[in-house]
């Protein structure tokens, strides 16, 4: 767990929100994946416009709605614990863009409750 005042390390990893994994949002097997392995936190995140190595843009307009939008997961955990994912990003996360960099944790709190 991730303690207050301490170095930890941010993950980022840019998918597409129609990109599967056994039928289901890759965005959402990550975030499954981060609880397995118990680290601290995921956040999906879905962005409104965007573009990839494609060059094709994305956007949610209200008269065109795309059906790929970009869908950002970040976890924050320490290094060692962050480790743990990058096995199943590595093979699982086909295209996107996978970005690592150390922050500064400032507070974390954690309520006590084991919520399932």
């Amino acid at each position: 767990m991730v303690k207050m005042g301490t170095q930890g390390q941010l993950l980022r990893v840019f998918v597409g929100e129609s990109d599967k994994l056994s039928g289901k949002p890759l965005y959402e097997q990550i975030v499954i994946e981060a609880r397995r392995l118990n680290l601290a936190g995921a956040t999906v995140l879905r962005g409104i416009m965007g573009y990839g190595a494609n060059s094709r843009v994305h956007t949610a307009k209200m008269l065109r709605l795309s059906e790929d939008l970009p869908v950002v997961v970040e976890i924050v955990d320490e290094a060692e614990k962050i480790a743990t994912i990058m096995d199943f990003l590595d093979t699982h996360v086909q295209e996107g863009l996978i970005t690592l960099e150390n922050v500064n944790v400032i507070k974390y709190r954690h309520s006590g409750k084991n919520l399932a």
